[in-house]
């Protein structure tokens, strides 16, 4: 049975550069765990005791992917006959260190969709002659995709990178949404958010004072009171945050987002404040811009804000698209 696999090792894979963050989060949890080796977008730990499969029920802003460790091949076959041989029912994705990225290879996952509960290998090409194996069991919050990079370009018609931002923390969490969400987003112009969520069919608050997108504007309305009910829209709110009101937002909002370039502290105390106004809002994706990664250690301090608006499952996740960012996702 997986819970039985023991190993001395687990590895992390990481986007390129946020090496040390990941360690010092590690230690700033208090999980005892030692560095053992390290490369670009790779990073293992060894503990006092054995890791097991559950010793991955850790969350990590900053590791994509965390995994039992079984072990370094010379070749990529040798490295699936070791996931084979602990797991042979295993689905096996393969990523690799590739134009100075952590890369998922997304032919490896085919059309197989991994249900909570399954056991994963991935197999990590470091270089012509290193391969190294691991396993980890799928659960909620965790992305199905190989190496946690869902591989997704850019829509043609998009107005920024936020649209991937957007788009990845939806598919990394298993987010959906519907007709019946409205989403108050900060720091919205041009659009790129705001474009994916009507493209997955919600309406969207925008809170910015510069000017939107074209592309975005063609689903505004005029009138937040005479919003429609039979497709998504867009309300530009042309304020500063700070001066948004809870007119301003009507009845009915169901998440709050940010992409403001702002501190934490800053978003989150606007967080709050809107969802004092909008009492309905159950949800949260905010992007933390960091001015140093190193300033994960402070995490605890951002649950902890969240929390006290009345958050139960909260997540902090560097994605594959983000550089000095992180996703906060907080539901009710």
């Amino acid at each position: 049975m997986p819970q039985s696999i023991k190993s001395e090792f687990i590895f992390a894979l990481s986007n390129p550069g946020s090496e040390k963050a990941l360690k010092l989060e590690a230690e700033a949890m208090g999980l005892g765990w030692r560095l053992s080796y390290q490369r670009r977008g790779f990073v293992t730990f060894k503990a006092n005791a054995p890791f097991s499969i559950d010793s991955l029920d850790v969350a990590l802003g900053c590791a994509r992917r965390l995994c039992l460790s079984l072990g370094k091949s010379p070749t990529r076959e040798a490295a699936i006959e070791l996931i084979r041989a602990s797991q042979p029912a295993a689905i096996v994705h393969h990523a690799r260190f590739h134009e100075r990225k952590m890369q998922g290879c997304q032919e490896s996952s085919g059309a197989a969709v991994p249900k909570f509960g399954q056991i994963i290998g991935t197999v990590v090409e470091l270089g012509p002659d290193e391969f190294w194996a691991g396993i980890h069991r799928h659960a909620p919050f965790l992305s199905p995709y190989p190496a946690g990079d869902a591989g997704i370009a850019m829509a043609a018609d998009s107005p920024s990178r936020a649209w991937l931002k957007l788009e990845e923390a939806a598919r990394f969490f298993d987010l959906e949404f519907t007709r019946k969400d409205i989403v108050a987003e900060l720091g919205c112009a041009p659009g790129g958010v705001v474009l994916a969520l009507l493209n997955r069919g919600a309406s969207v608050i925008g809170v910015d004072p510069a000017k939107m997108a074209d592309v975005v504007l063609a689903s505004a309305i005029a009138e937040r009171e005479n919003a429609p009910n039979d497709r998504p829209w867009f309300f530009h709110c042309r304020k500063p945050a700070a001066l948004t009101s809870k007119r301003d937002l009507g009845q009915g909002v169901t998440w709050f987002m940010s992409d403001m370039n702002q501190s934490p502290e800053v978003v989150l105390k606007e967080c709050a404040r809107f969802c004092k106004m909008a009492p309905s809002i159950h949800g949260v994706l905010i992007t933390l811009k960091l001015t140093d990664l190193l300033q994960v250690a402070d995490k605890a301090q951002w649950f902890a804000s969240l929390a006290e608006m009345g958050f139960k499952t909260i997540r902090l996740q560097q994605l594959s698209v983000h550089h000095k960012e992180f996703a906060l996702l907080a539901l009710k």
